[in-house]
């Protein structure tokens, strides 16, 4: 696992906080078994020289799809909070929360502010809040998922 708040060294910076959100293994099995049931498909159609090539093209694909869809980063580094590309100065947080699943479906779903930025990913049950006060912003707070609320909420409190 590749979540921690150990104060490891990453590119010459102090890293706070840092999680890989991974896709679940089962799921290479799931996106392998649709792309063979695919690429059986072309095998129906009747040309049978070409029947290695739906194989060659579709199980690698499913493969580095999952892989791709797995690779998103939490991390707390740099007096910032980083997730799939976005930043976040901890200058701006006011404050945080650990969600539980339900907490978090309610507050990305019906009972969320339309201006908030959302990174969830549907295989991670838990997350974080992040309420913000910038004024050049318009966004009132971030929802993260995470593996480990608790931990990214103490990497916050003791970075800012």
């Amino acid at each position: 696992m590749d979540a921690g708040s150990d104060g490891r060294q990453i590119d010459g910076a102090v890293d706070v906080y840092r999680e890989t959100l991974r896709t679940p293994w089962w799921w290479y099995l799931v996106a392998l078994g649709v792309a063979t049931v695919l690429a059986a498909e072309f095998h129906i159609g009747g040309l049978p020289l070409t029947d290695w090539i739906p194989y060659s093209t579709l199980l690698p694909a499913s493969v580095l799809i999952v892989w791709w869809l797995g690779r998103a980063r939490v991390e707390v580094v740099e007096g910032e909070l980083r997730v799939r590309g976005a930043h976040l100065p901890l200058r701006y947080v006011t404050g945080s929360i650990g969600l539980d699943g339900p907490t978090l479906r309610r507050v990305v779903g019906r009972e969320g502010d339309p201006a908030a930025h959302v990174s969830i990913r549907p295989w991670i049950g838990p997350g974080v809040q992040v309420w913000i006060d910038d004024e050049d912003d318009p966004t009132p707070y971030w929802v993260v998922s995470t593996r480990h609320p608790d931990r990214l909420v103490g990497a916050l409190r003791a970075a800012r």
